[in-house]
């Protein structure tokens, strides 16, 4: 049986994530790192020698792994970073709490289009404007009751 799986896994496609993952990428795979966000990202931060800004460039297509490469990935261009993960108010929340220089109003504003990420924000991210914050849960109920109650 485990000869069975030793063969199996042998001959089975190694993906570019799995070939990261288990130290098999080389700069040679870097054109199949740029198909998807996450495979650019692990590029990235694992290979010696990767384009960082060709990287960047495919990691930015998605807000997560553009808040994960500013986060992670030195000579990241935080502004083009930062653009990406703010397209979603969860990730613009995420990037203010763990990127450093990032723009906090731009992240506050983008963070402020949903009331539970507007929250987090006033609660959570240090500079944020309270009263935005304030103004943007007011429409939930739900929310704005714990703003009262948690924030001052």
């Amino acid at each position: 049986m485990m000869k069975l799986l030793e063969k199996s896994a042998e001959e089975a496609e190694q993906t570019l994530w799995y070939k990261i993952n288990n130290g098999l990428a080389t700069i040679a795979d870097e054109e199949e790192a740029y198909k998807k966000p996450r495979w650019a990202y692990g590029f990235a931060y694992y290979i010696k020698g990767a384009d960082i800004e060709k990287c960047e460039e495919a990691a930015c297509k998605n807000p997560k792994w553009a808040c994960w490469f500013a986060h992670d990935i030195k000579g990241a261009d935080i502004e083009k970073c930062e653009e990406a993960a703010c397209k979603d108010p969860y990730w613009a929340y995420e990037f203010a709490r763990h990127v450093k220089g990032v723009n906090i109003e731009k992240c506050q504003e983008a963070a402020c289009k949903d009331p539970e990420w507007a929250y987090a924000f006033a609660r959570g991210i240090k500079g944020a404007d309270i009263e935005k914050c304030r103004k943007a849960v007011a429409l939930d109920d739900d929310w704005a009751k714990r703003f009262a109650e948690d924030i001052r």
